[in-house]
């Protein structure tokens, strides 16, 4: 039976743009370098965050063969393959090279709004293709559509190589229901930076982070603190983030932690349209807080 490998700080990788638009290769490099360096437990590529709607085929493939070289084995790396036609899935799935790899992170269906039962037998589809463990994807603020506690622990009691859920509902009600309910070999990871330390604190395994991308180091060790039962001192490290985490935010993701990013000289402050940098004015707000902070 499978297990969820993917625990701790998880990052949500970033992909970094040079002034002309291309993709930041060495930028790139020296940020996964920087991520490790610094507490990262696992990679997430090619995701939300990655701006992959934005990227080709072969850019996804030369991000993915730099991060597989880039960690070497020394942590997990989850990809991302999802969609809302189950059938182009599920294909897809079949006909990648998923050497290096250790996961396949897969969002809920968007746009088309399936029921509960489309839900489950869309993950269904996908367990039945994926030669690696998955990890469930739920953000109904993205996709228009909640997959309900009780769909993702049926899912997780009938498909073993399901292995977590990175939920993103935005409802600690939902997450508490998964984890009372769920089989052993299943695991909750957040997907909602603000609300890591609470739902870590309810049993989550951890998170994949935005704000780990800029900040990894403050932000392992409160989960790592947290694991160990000290809640007091990774509540200090929560309270520190509060600001931050509504400013990453507000302009859209991942304009906010690249702003953040571009302060620190770890990249360009670039997106690919439709999407666009954040505001100046929130761009100052962060950087007043990042000064505060212990780098």
């Amino acid at each position: 039976m499978a297990h969820n490998i993917f625990k701790g700080l998880g990052i949500a990788l970033v992909t970094p743009f040079s002034s002309d638009g291309e993709v930041d290769y060495k930028a790139l490099k020296r940020l996964v370098e920087y991520q490790l360096d610094n507490g990262a437990d696992f990679l997430c590529i090619l995701a939300t965050t990655s701006e992959t709607p934005c990227l080709t085929k072969e850019e996804k493939d030369h991000i993915t063969n730099l991060v597989k070289e880039e960690v070497r084995g020394r942590v997990p790396i989850l990809k991302y393959c999802g969609g809302n036609n189950t059938s182009a899935v599920t294909k897809e799935i079949r006909d990648t090279d998923w050497s290096g790899i250790d996961g396949i992170l897969s969002i809920c269906p968007y746009y088309n709004k399936p029921s509960q039962e489309g839900l489950y037998q869309h993950f269904k589809a996908i367990s039945a293709a994926s030669p690696l463990p998955v990890v469930m994807y739920n953000v109904p603020g993205r996709t228009g559509v909640n997959m309900s506690s009780a769909t993702t622990v049926r899912i997780a009691r009938d498909c073993p190589n399901i292995v977590a859920i990175k939920e993103a509902s935005g409802s600690l009600e939902q997450v508490d229901e998964i984890i009372k309910n769920k089989p052993d070999n299943f695991d909750v990871i957040s997907g909602d930076d603000a609300l890591t330390f609470s739902m870590v604190a309810s049993g989550a395994a951890g998170v994949i982070s935005v704000i780990g991308n800029a900040l990894p180091k403050q932000f392992s060790r409160m989960i790592r603190l947290e694991f160990n039962g000290e809640y007091e001192p990774a509540r200090k490290i929560h309270h520190m983030f509060t600001e931050l985490y509504s400013l990453l935010f507000v302009d859209g993701n991942p304009a906010g932690v690249k702003a953040l990013l571009n302060d620190m000289g770890f990249i360009e402050n670039i997106l690919r349209l439709p999407l666009v940098p954040t505001k100046i004015e929130t761009k100052q707000k962060m950087a007043e807080i990042l000064k505060k902070m212990t780098i």
